[in-house]
């Protein structure tokens, strides 16, 4: 488990970007059904301590999220701190195998985009904005 003081800076900058952290499984499913009832588009970070999230994941959806097509709800879990809640929504996202970070963009009933770490890490953050931007004009 990592300490407090390397995970409270990582939630405020989630929270503050406009991702609603799920740290309960029970968050995740209620999420994920209510978008099967609802047909909405919603963003999921899996968000870790890497410095590829720090660098490029989180910084990415920041900028997307400014885009006017975007998905109606922004979500994170938290790898390797809220593993229960990490694992159902890797349930959901399978057969895409555990990455941290990533990204999944979910419409309605499917998810309809993966972005795993090896296409963020190492990218900069506009490159994946600009890839989540295409993914928003085209599903939402």
């Amino acid at each position: 488990m990592y300490p407090a003081y390397v995970v409270e800076p990582i939630r405020q900058e989630t929270s503050q970007i406009g991702l609603i952290e799920l740290r309960l499984p029970e968050e995740v499913d209620k999420v994920i059904q209510e978008l099967k009832s609802t047909g909405e588009s919603a963003l999921f970070l899996i968000n870790s301590v890497c410095g590829c999230s720090a660098a490029s994941a989180r910084p990415a959806v920041a900028m997307a999220m400014q885009h006017p097509k975007r998905p109606a709800r922004f979500y994170s879990v938290f790898a390797g701190v809220d593993k229960e809640a990490t694992a159902r929504l890797r349930q959901y996202l399978a057969p895409h195998p555990p990455s941290s970070p990533s990204i999944a963009l979910w419409k309605g009933e499917r998810l309809v985009h993966f972005i795993p770490r090896h296409e963020i890490e190492g990218y900069s953050a506009q490159h994946v904005a600009t890839t989540l931007i295409t993914l928003f004009d085209e599903y939402c």
